[in-house]
């Protein structure tokens, strides 16, 4: 016969174990959406640049994004974390719970144009603390020329988001043109992937040539000194074809995390292949752009404020020409 105080005292010693390693065995998140809507403005000037902000009333900023419309006129500039709502996170900073959505008008500001930015709102039973990583760098500067650069986390830390700045000086035509998980030489992490260590931002310079443009990659990473030994990073990307046509759209949205846990973050791209299969190169023609990088539904609605994120979606939308070799990319981070 078995001894019942034996089984006791085994039920007592796998409590103490499971109470005693939380962080290793049984992380939990959650993640739900903050967003304040749509901000419009008519008719603004050329080179204009739409700011908006959403904020965590509880929890950390683990990733966001931004959808903008108005159509050929309006591109994503930025997408990115912050501590006071209005200025973007600077490298090392702690625990931000702001995240910014910038539109940026081009050479023609006529119309009704609106930008709705989205913050994820993140917890964790082991992750309590993020921190920032930035870098950056000149470009592009050239017509037609690109400009990437990659952000990593530190060691023994998890990538949890991050985000793209594209910062104009001398023209209207430069726009951010991909945010995406990946290694620390900026290829892209394929669908399935785990753990990635680094966040690349690309910006596309169009018709127009000028100096003084500039680039930054965002991570939002687990802070120092926390065991993330049990907790994983998985990564959900899907790519498509187009948009191709001018003056038109296309949209790719994740799949859910199922078993991965869940989705705390995501990116997007518009290039010209899959980014998680060969080399990061240009969309088809000069004015194809983003307008949109945000937590969804699975049909590519936007979340609304307040909803748990299940999917991501990327909006790509050419110019006023046809862009035949151009797709839409779209990641979603999935944490357990």
């Amino acid at each position: 016969m078995v001894n019942k105080r034996n089984l006791l005292a085994a039920a007592g010693v796998g409590a103490v174990l499971v109470l005693a390693l939380p962080g290793v065995a049984f992380a939990s998140t959650t993640a739900t959406v903050a967003t304040p809507g749509t901000t419009s403005w008519t008719n603004p000037a050329a080179g204009s640049l739409l700011t908006t902000s959403a904020q965590c009333s509880s929890g950390l900023v683990s990733g966001g994004g931004v959808q903008v419309t108005g159509g050929n006129g309006i591109h994503i500039m930025e997408t990115e974390p912050s501590t006071n709502g209005t200025s973007a996170a600077s490298n090392g900073a702690t625990d931000p719970t702001y995240w910014l959505g910038y539109g940026g008008i081009g050479g023609n500001g006529t119309g009704t144009f609106t930008v709705q930015p989205f913050a994820v709102c993140f917890t964790n039973t082991t992750i309590n603390h993020t921190q920032v990583v930035v870098n950056s760098t000149s470009g592009p500067t050239t017509s037609g020329g690109m400009t990437s650069v990659t952000a990593t986390c530190p060691a023994n830390t998890r990538l949890l988001g991050g985000g793209a700045q594209s910062t104009l000086a001398s023209n209207e035509s430069v726009k951010a043109i991909a945010s995406y998980p990946s290694d620390s030489s900026g290829s892209a992490t394929a669908d399935g992937g785990t753990n990635p260590t680094s966040w690349t931002a690309v910006a596309l310079n169009g018709g127009m040539s000028g100096t003084g443009n500039t680039t930054a990659a965002f991570a939002v990473c687990s802070g120092s000194g926390i065991n993330v030994s049990g907790i994983t990073v998985t990564v959900k990307h899907t790519h498509v074809s187009g948009p191709t046509t001018a003056n038109s759209a296309v949209t790719a949205t994740s799949s859910t995390c199922g078993g991965s846990g869940n989705m705390i973050s995501g990116g997007a791209s518009i290039s010209g292949g899959d980014p998680t299969t060969s080399a990061f190169t240009a969309p088809g023609s000069q004015g194809d752009h983003l307008a949109g990088d945000y937590p969804s539904d699975g049909s590519g609605n936007t979340a609304s404020n307040g909803s748990s994120t299940t999917n991501w979606s990327a909006t790509g939308h050419t110019g006023g020409s046809s862009s035949s070799s151009t797709y839409t990319d779209v990641w979603g981070l999935c944490m357990n």
